[in-house]
């Protein structure tokens, strides 16, 4: 089955920091809608949002050139005209040839071309013929695999209702709904939500009636929060302004009319969904470092090559055969199965999590997952279960009390109003309903609903026909102002300062361990009264508290335990409140370091910013645009940042992140701004993502230090031997073929096993490292192709042009054979067959290639390849050469780790 993967690319070409800065900076400026307008970034967008939310209504409908009655169907198509649709734009696959294009365009694919074209030129067809196929067989192969990846992704899904009831005026004045497509809503038209609407744009609320709006998806809050018509004071955050509606919440309950002010591009949501979607994206971690490996070895080649060529020119006097042979060594200082060998390990890596049920949507995710030092994680739904449930029902003064618990459930139960996720979390307590026999001893007699300046609701039962008893629930300041006692086992008393001090510090301690707290309280009423009101919540006895909390999924705290033993720090990043975040931190294991709070982000510069979050680990009531600064600064301090979110709020800063992780339940733009997909919420697979991703990472290194050493070392040999031999040390076809044997040989190390201590620490992308690895292990194989050198000069006596076929055969023999060897030798810092053994598929790779290099000149092809049988002496000196070279590598190996390290 087609593993879903969308488009990856291995972005190769190094962009200028000058064009970097031009992005970076214009991705700060602006975004461009549909028609090419310019959208105002979410700064300048909260200025205007917030100027909605202080005017009158008469102001901002004057401001928004709209009218009581809402627009006229000319008025909105003259709007329409000048601001575009309103949809959000999203990011579309590439046509098939560009992603042909993107597959093939890598400097050595770029490089091998060029001398393939050359060879062609020079009418070297056997040299055209093998370095054509190794560009067409590594740009096919990434082809296919992400092609497939293409053809499986799903379309984006409608992230808002199809309709909304729309406020139309007619030329006479009258208005009537209609129901239009909410791509035809303009800023000025007049909306009608009710229960159940998603919110199609930026709106400011005109009327409401008990609203209630969910912006979990937003601003990560769990609960619906209540919206009005009027201003309910200052707010840190235009998110949290009581009368602003924003594009991608819904409505919970109750109805509304609103003002549409942004639609589009133009609302807070559009503009987060055009800063996801922009064509460019930062260049990752594993990006970068594949480009500076690239751009490392083609710089040695471009060194090497022309000294290569001078030397042998002048010394042979052939300059044609020299310029062949220099273009056979270009070929073999350039690791051209790289982009094959990187992307057959990434997809066998995909493959491996996709039966974890993992989707991998960019295969270069997969090393990142390994070199992720830092994870950013967002709260509700990812850490938590998204749930809200009932965590304690205490008395008075904060002890356990089932009789509080009775009392919460029977104000649940009774009340019509809105039943709100924290009735739901009381409600689940079934085994009341047989307790406290409900149909026999409870009969429901009024209810004071619950409206938002008294913050509390209260229903009046009578119990067993004796008695009636008034249950109010509510905020407990609120409820505390309408009691003047408390209960205190079977005591009831007058509710005092020293009493009302020691309350206030119940609920306090509650909500600093981050739980919402709810008051109960109660009054026995008169059984013949059947009517009541508000002034009857009055003179009640405070009998408890009800708390409730989004508690942690149980994978939380051991993923994140692993995570810390695997070297990767967690930081909490969330919409939410600091003291839930911080219950939430503590439940699950993670040691707060320090609480950031998003007002004190928006203060900071970047320098600021950086020097911050290298020193706290939980950041909370933060605005997405919080986040991406969060995760960008970490960038910069040198981090490679992976984040984990699920909501509209997490979207930018999973674009932003080198790795961004969300989950098969999130919104549809967090879903598609991240690189990772985990179709289970089990965190458990991080670890093993984080695992598989040092895996694969540790294998392309493999490649490359294997290639580049043994390359520097051929390079130098050739560079000796062209200075005193009268001949080419190995024609250019041999070269060829010689280069092509070896990476075949390397086909198999995807497949490969790595140590366990490689994969405990976070892996980086080092060409430094790379260089020094390059420079001390090449000149390894040097000293014995010098050995073999003097070996067929002085002992077979290949002295002369006419004996250079048995001197370039007893070269191709031990340059193969040793090439392959230090497969082994460098894939592991232990000792290689011993305490380490390679995967039986790369075994088998190393014995075919070896035994196909031997038979080369032996067998019936060697005319072709202008090879000669070597004599039977010559392989008791090969097993010489090898054992001396294999015990050299083994001794400087281990000087080479007590020194430098492994990585």
């Amino acid at each position: 089955m087609a593993l879903p993967f969308f488009q990856a690319r291995f972005a190769l070409f190094l962009r200028s920091r000058r064009a970097l800065r031009h992005f970076r900076r214009r991705l700060m400026l602006e975004s461009l809608d549909t028609r090419g307008h310019a959208v105002p970034v979410p700064q300048a967008l909260s200025q205007a949002l917030r100027q909605a939310s202080e005017d009158g209504a008469a102001a901002v409908l004057a401001r928004a050139g709209s009218h009581d009655g809402g627009l006229t169907e000319a008025e909105a198509g003259a709007i329409r005209a000048r601001v575009g649709p309103n949809e959000v734009e999203h990011e579309k696959p590439l046509p098939a040839w560009l992603h042909l294009w993107h597959c093939y365009q890598n400097p050595f694919n770029l490089l091998l071309t060029a001398l393939a074209v050359i060879s062609w030129l020079t009418h070297d067809a056997k040299a055209t013929v093998v370095i054509g196929s190794m560009v067409v067989l590594s740009t096919l192969m990434r082809f296919v695999q992400e092609g497939r990846s293409h053809r499986a992704a799903e379309r984006l899904k409608a992230l808002v209702s199809n309709t909304a009831t729309v406020l139309r005026r007619s030329d006479d004045g009258t208005s009537a709904q209609q129901e239009l497509p909410i791509a035809q809503l303009v800023p000025g038209d007049l909306i009608v939500l009710s229960a159940g609407d998603m919110i199609p744009a930026d709106c400011r609320v005109l009327v409401a009636k008990d609203l209630f709006v969910s912006q979990a998806a937003m601003t990560g809050e769990s609960l619906p929060v209540e919206k009005h018509a009027v201003r309910q004071g200052a707010s840190d955050s235009v998110l949290d302004a009581a009368n602003l509606l924003f594009m991608g919440t819904n409505v919970v309950s109750g109805a509304a009319t609103a003002l549409v002010l942004a639609t589009g591009n133009r609302t807070y949501f559009g503009t987060i969904a055009t800063r996801v979607t922009a064509v460019e994206r930062t260049p990752t971690a594993f990006q970068a470092g594949v480009n500076s490996v690239s751009w490392l070895l083609i710089r040695f080649a471009l060194v090497m090559v022309p000294i290569v060529f001078l030397i042998n020119g002048y010394t042979k006097g052939d300059w044609t055969e020299a310029f062949l042979f220099a273009l056979s060594v270009a070929v073999g200082l350039t690791p051209e199965m790289l982009p094959m060998i990187v992307t057959s390990t990434l997809a066998k890596g995909a493959v491996l999590l996709s039966r974890k049920k993992v989707v991998v949507k960019r295969l270069d995710a997969i090393q990142n997952f390994g070199a992720m030092d830092v994870l950013c994680t967002d709260k509700t739904g990812t850490l938590t279960q998204d749930k809200i449930v009932l965590e304690r029902h205490t008395n008075v003064f904060g002890a356990t009390s089932d009789e509080v618990l009775k009392f919460a459930f029977l104000n649940s139960h009774y009340q019509t109003g809105l039943k709100n996720l924290l009735d739901r979390a009381v409600l689940d307590h079934l085994e009341l309903r047989t307790e406290l026999r409900l149909a026999q001893d409870y009969r429901k007699v009024d209810e004071i609903p619950f409206d938002f300046q008294r913050r509390r609701m209260s229903v009046v039962v009578s119990e067993r026909d004796d008695h009636h008893e008034l249950i109010c629930k509510g905020a407990v300041e609120e409820v505390l102002a309408a009691c003047s006692q408390i209960q205190d086992g079977a005591q009831v008393l007058p509710l005092d300062a020293a009493l009302l001090a020691r309350v206030q510090a119940v609920t306090a301690a509650l909500n600093h361990e981050g739980l919402r707290v709810v008051a109960v309280a109660a009054k026995e009423v008169p059984p013949d009264k059947t009517v009541y009101s508000v002034a009857d919540e009055a003179a009640l006895t405070l009998i408890g508290y009800i708390a409730f909390l989004d508690p942690p999924k149980e994978s939380s705290a051991p993923a994140l335990q692993a995570l810390a033993e695997h070297g990767v720090a967690v930081k909490v990043l969330t919409g939410d409140n600091d003291l839930v975040a911080a219950k939430i931190c503590r439940d699950v294991g993670l040691p707060i370091d320090g609480v950031v709070l998003g007002a004190q982000i928006e203060d900071l510069d970047e320098a600021g910013l950086r020097r911050l979050v290298e020193q706290h680990n939980l950041f909370a009531k933060l605005t997405p645009l919080h986040k991406e600064r969060i995760v960008r600064a970490l960038r910069a301090n040198g981090h490679i940042v992976g984040f984990m979110g699920d909501g509209i709020n997490d979207a930018p800063a999973l674009r932003a992140a080198d790795i961004g992780i969300s989950v098969d339940s999130a919104v549809d733009i967090a879903k598609e701004a991240a690189d990772i997909i985990l179709l289970e919420k089990s965190l458990m697979v991080l670890e093993e993502g984080v695992v598989e991703g040092r895996k694969t990472f540790s294998n392309m290194l493999k490649y490359i230090r294997m290639t580049a050493s043994s390359n520097f070392g051929n390079v130098f040999s050739v560079l000796v031997a062209s200075a005193f031999l009268p001949f080419l040390p190995m024609l250019p076809i041999q070269l060829l073929v010689q280069n092509l044997l070896y990476d075949i040989s390397q086909i198999a190390i995807p497949f490969d096993n790595v140590d366990d201590e490689l994969v405990r620490q976070p892996l980086r992308w080092n060409p430094q490292d790379l260089g020094r690895f390059m420079v001390f292990f090449g000149p390894i194989s040097s000293v014995f192709d010098l050995l073999t050198f003097a070996l067929m000069w002085w002992v077979f006596q290949a002295q002369t042009l006419a004996q250079q076929t048995l001197f370039q055969s007893g070269w191709f023999v031990v340059g193969l054979l040793t090439q392959t060897l230090i497969v082994h030798m460098i894939r592991t810092p232990k000792l290689p067959f011993l305490q380490s053994r390679a995967a039986w598929p790369l075994l088998g790779m190393t014995l075919a290639v070896m035994a196909v290099g031997i038979f080369l000149p032996m067998g019936p092809l060697a005319g072709y390849f202008k090879l000669q049988a070597l004599p039977l002496p010559y392989f008791g000196w090969l097993v010489a050469i090898l054992l001396g070279y294999a015990t050299l590598t083994t001794v400087l190996k281990r000087v080479y780790i007590r020194r430098f390290g492994w990585q």
